[in-house]
């Protein structure tokens, strides 16, 4: 059985401002997508397709969109009570509380803007970054870890971790298992699938799937938020709620990318 470290939340604070481990995870999160969309451009079937500054923008777009929809995703999915009892919680982002599935559509809004602006087709935007999302999630799971959130459910494997400040239960560390599958694992295939010339709209399908897949997968060792629990069936959660449009819309986007030439 482990014990889970007793981890500061706060990095450090100068003065008046506190800066929280969780923020810089963002930070470190959004650096490493911006890299990774460098090297990218520089060699393989993308090369070319974007220059520095609309990567710049490109990253800048998209950490907008994460932040604005992860956050009104989290008031509007899991947090609407909160809010309502105390609505600045909605500006304090570095607390935490975000909501991947808030962020993706955020993403989502953020780039189809961007793309109007550079007058090219959104899902070429979005087969473009959709390799590096993964390693940016598994980045902000760490993040959660940190934070001492979003813990997992009871359990009597040898791996389980003690969380002193939720109860002297030993429990699945959920977010190190997000931390892996749906930043390394999910990474690793939709990197290595997206470093071959793939029809539009395959390599956005594979990581909708891909996240769908593991996101509903691994709930069933996430604890269920408290306020809210089971929202389906007596046992599915409103994590894999959300997850199946996705799960759906990447079958049928991997299905049209194969049936139909890019256009």
């Amino acid at each position: 059985m482990l014990t889970y470290p007793d981890i500061d939340p706060v990095a450090f604070s100068l003065g008046p401002l506190t800066v929280h481990w969780y923020g810089i995870m963002y930070i470190v999160a959004f650096t490493a997508a911006w890299l990774l969309a460098r090297k990218r451009v520089r060699s393989g079937p993308w090369k070319g397709s974007f220059t520095d500054e609309q990567l710049s923008d490109l990253v800048f777009y998209g950490a907008l969109g994460a932040v604005l929809g992860g956050r009104f995703g989290s008031v509007i999915f899991y947090n609407f009570d909160r809010f309502l009892a105390d609505p600045i919680w909605l500006l304090r982002v570095w607390e935490g509380g975000m909501s991947f599935h808030g962020g993706f559509l955020g993403v989502m809004l953020a780039f189809w803007l961007y793309s109007r602006k550079l007058k090219k087709p959104w899902f070429e935007v979005l087969d473009f970054i959709a390799p590096f999302a993964p390693l940016a999630l598994g980045i902000g799971r760490i993040g959660n870890f940190i934070g001492g959130e979003l813990w997992g459910r009871p359990t009597e494997v040898a791996w389980g971790m003690v969380f002193p400040h939720v109860d002297d239960l030993p429990r699945h560390a959920s977010q190190l298992y997000q931390a892996f599958l749906e930043g390394i694992l999910l990474f690793a295939l939709v990197w290595w699938f997206s470093s071959r010339a793939r029809p539009r709209y395959a390599v956005s399908g594979l990581f909708g799937l891909g996240y769908g897949l593991q996101r509903f997968f691994v709930e069933f060792y996430r604890e269920p938020d408290s306020w809210i629990g089971f929202v389906a069936l007596d046992w599915m959660t409103m994590g894999q709620l959300l997850s199946l449009p996705m799960i759906i819309a990447g079958i049928v986007l991997l299905v049209i990318a194969y049936r139909k030439p890019a256009t």
